[in-house]
């Protein structure tokens, strides 16, 4: 990790991320213009048959309002983007490859991306981790190579990556069972606001410099990708274990990535780490590897905090949730939510349920809208892009670093 020295110091790139923090802009909390916005939007996706109103209506509104912030709340630019990634899911069923990816195939995948602990900061955001030194050129060609088998009954474009296909499939299990499981929990600041970002621990100890080169395509997928069809999903991401040479190459891998991705990336030093993430989160959702409390090691299922052990009412002999694809949706009128393992395992398709959750804020029509908690989705449906990290918020502190001073986070020169 870079070590602390008298040299010059390069400020974390994150001016970009500081604008307007969680819950800001989310549901409950948008300004007239935004509440605007977000109905002239729905009229114009109407318009063009790309939204339909209702109980409940083909898209709820913390999905839209994630295309909305991606694009500064300009309907008109937002409709593009979302048109954009509604061809895509269509053309590459990816309502389909969800419900039907292979499950070996889709745990092979969650090893070379970011994993979730099962924990929540202290905003209640889901929070995940990335242990870089795993993609080695042995992993990566391996994975690439499983890839290119057939693994679930989706059509596609033929023109899009089967491993980006698989990437998809991780994404749709964090719009649409990760983060509506962080929505239930009422344990958080602003219980009734929905819950559609994540933060990312990223460890890149151990890491050398050929090894950063030979991920760059891998990396720079994954970001387009999220940028692309997944927009307003990633909050913070939190680099830790910089090597010595990391200050010297940041100026050229942070071109790998949109400057919006760049804009959420904090650099930390050693010293810094335990201060700045125990100021996001709580000691005990921080894995011990990096000083918190958490029995979690990166290849771990997740270690389900006891507020989501509280609200999942255990169904079919499940006494937690199993591997592969999952997702919730709404049944006794919204009141509830059920939890459904679907994929499949040879030529068997599985369609279970897992549990139920007794929604603490269920739907409610308001001015004739549906205000939606929770990211519904038919095989049609997406998601998109990333989120401003914003550092002006004022998070929930124990004493440590102010938010505000995260900005000016920084990582001293290599010597």
């Amino acid at each position: 990790m870079t070590k602390h020295s008298g040299s010059s110091m390069h400020r974390v790139p994150s001016s970009g991320a500081v604008e307007h923090g969680y819950p800001s802009g989310h549901l409950g909390h948008l300004t007239e213009h935004e509440e605007h916005a977000l109905v002239e939007f729905k009229t114009l996706l109407e318009t063009k048959g790309l939204y339909q109103p209702g109980n409940p209506p083909s898209h709820d509104d913390p999905t839209l309002l994630r295309y909305l912030r991606a694009r500064k709340w300009v309907p008109e630019d937002a409709y593009g983007q979302f048109s954009e990634t509604e061809k895509f899911r269509s053309a590459n069923e990816i309502g389909v490859l969800y419900d039907t990816i292979d499950i070996e195939s889709y745990e092979a995948s969650r090893k070379l991306y970011p994993r979730f602990t099962g924990r929540r900061d202290k905003r209640g955001i889901p929070i995940y981790v990335f242990q870089i030194r795993h993609l080695d050129s042995h992993a990566v060609s391996k994975y690439e190579k499983s890839t290119e088998t057939t693994y679930s009954r989706a059509k596609t474009d033929g023109k899009t990556q089967p491993k980006l296909l698989r990437l998809f499939a991780l994404y749709e299990n964090l719009t649409r069972f990760v983060q509506p499981l962080s929505s239930e929990c009422t344990d958080r600041p602003h219980p009734d606001t929905p819950i559609t970002l994540s933060t990312n621990i990223v460890d890149i100890s151990h890491v050398s410099l050929r090894m950063f080169w030979n991920l760059k395509a891998h990396m720079q997928a994954a970001s387009q990708l999220a940028t692309a069809h997944y927009p307003e999903t990633l909050d913070r991401i939190f680099i830790i274990g910089a090597p010595m040479f990391f200050s010297t190459v940041w100026g050229w891998i942070k071109r790998w990535f949109d400057p919006i991705t760049v804009s959420k990336i904090f650099i930390l030093q050693d010293h810094d780490v335990l201060p700045v993430l125990t100021s996001f989160m709580h000691l005990k959702d921080i894995p011990k590897v990096y000083g918190g409390e958490l029995e979690w090691d990166f290849f771990d299922e997740p270690a389900w905090d006891d507020e989501i052990k509280r609200i999942c009412q255990w169904e079919n002999g499940y006494t937690t949730f199993p591997p592969g694809p999952l997702y919730w949706q709404p049944i006794d009128d919204g009141k509830r939510l059920e939890c459904i393992a679907v994929g499949s395992q040879g030529a068997s398709d599985r369609r279970e349920r897992v549990c139920t959750i007794t929604r603490a804020y269920p739907p409610k029509s308001v001015e004739g809208t549906l205000v939606s908690t929770t990211v519904s989705q038919t095989d049609d449906v997406t998601d998109a892009e990333e989120t401003f990290a914003t550092p002006t918020e004022k998070p929930i502190l124990n004493g440590e670093v102010p938010t505000a001073n995260i900005a000016a986070l920084s990582i001293a020169e290599a010597n």
